[in-house]
């Protein structure tokens, strides 16, 4: 295998799954990308062939839903009821294997008789009869062997009865129960949640399902089963449920500070409809405005509260990207700030 598809280790950072994630499609490790500022978000994201310029990338998924569905999972293999349900498999399989060396030893004791029978009717025959001293020799031998095979057998069972390490009940159940607090502790570092991932996780195979816009996450655990799990994609774009506006609050709140034809754009962009169901226009907006009783743009009696983009970067002597970032930071912390309230209405013109 080459080195860039064999699994790597932890190596401490925010990912909780480094070294694990491998691409559907092309069979490499993925990699772990972090944003630039402390505290952004981390993605994976398979290269693909890098030494062939412009192949283009495999996939790519961000990297905290999938982390959070994989904790959960790891969370749900040791809860207590998984430690009892392994537990008396455990229990299970050793029943079974006494089972197993009870039925062999009573076996054992068959072959063994009849390897002595055939030893008196060898010792008992008459030696001049060459042709059936040759045959109950050779039926003693085939007894001889098969009680040779049988103990062979025992001696197998019980070897592996003996390593088979011994269970404590009590302890893995008080683990089981511990592990949650201990995950979800502040003082708990990434680096020991990833040496645990490593140690229930074999890998972690990552697909898109373009159809339902999910990630197909196909967990190999340690242990030799398999779980998959899909994890929901995040779509750009869209305002959340909870901070969708309305057509009639953007215009109240917006109306008297920008001209009809920029409201119907921003509108559009919100993904406003009309009572019809239709897009937003000049004519639309300037209808519904003088039905509300709003006030018209007036470039001449404006407060200068709100300005463009291109603008605001001028005053600022920045150049546009600069401004738009500041601008889409400034954003983020409303909307924290304007959760559980009604919807926040800006512009980032």
């Amino acid at each position: 295998m080459k080195k860039n598809c064999s699994r790597k280790s932890a190596r401490g950072g925010r990912a909780l799954l480094t070294g694990l994630m491998r691409c559907g499609r092309c069979g490499r490790m993925m990699r772990v990308f972090y944003g630039q500022a402390k505290g952004n978000a981390h993605r994976y994201q398979c290269r693909g062939d890098d030494a062939h310029v412009g192949a283009g990338l495999c996939i790519g998924i961000g990297g905290v839903r999938v982390d959070r569905a994989v904790a959960q999972q790891i969370l749900e293999a040791v809860s207590d009821r998984a430690v009892e349900a392994a537990i008396l498999a455990s229990d299970q399989v050793e029943r079974s294997r006494q089972e197993i060396i009870a039925a062999v030893e009573r076996e054992l004791e068959v072959a063994s008789y009849e390897a002595s029978l055939a030893a008196r009717r060898y010792e008992l025959v008459d030696p001049a009869k060459r042709h059936v001293a040759r045959e109950l020799e050779a039926r003693w031998n085939g007894a001889l062997v098969r009680v040779a095979e049988l103990e062979g057998r025992i001696k197998e069972q019980r070897a592996a009865s003996a390593e088979t390490p011994k269970i404590d009940r009590a302890l893995l159940l008080q683990l089981a129960h511990d592990l949650p607090r201990v995950w979800n502790a502040p003082s708990t570092d990434t680096r020991t949640k990833q040496r645990l991932v490593h140690i229930v996780v074999r890998e972690i195979v990552c697909d898109l399902d373009e159809n339902t816009n999910e990630a197909v996450l196909l967990v190999h655990w340690t242990g030799g089963r398999h779980t998959e799990v899909r994890v929901a994609r995040v779509k750009t774009g869209r305002y959340p449920a909870d901070m969708t506006p309305t057509a009639v609050d953007a215009l109240r709140k917006l109306a008297g500070h920008w001209p009809d034809r920029e409201l119907a754009v921003s509108l559009n962009r919100m993904r406003c409809k009309t009572g019809d169901g239709e897009t937003w226009t000049t004519v639309r907006v300037r209808e519904m405005r003088e039905r509300l009783g709003l006030p018209e743009y007036d470039p001449a009696s404006s407060d200068g509260k709100m300005i463009s983009l291109a603008k605001a970067a001028a005053r600022f002597g920045i150049c546009v990207g600069s401004a738009k970032s500041l601008v889409l930071k400034a954003s983020c912390r409303q909307r924290k700030r304007s959760r559980g309230r009604n919807g926040w209405f800006g512009s980032t013109r």
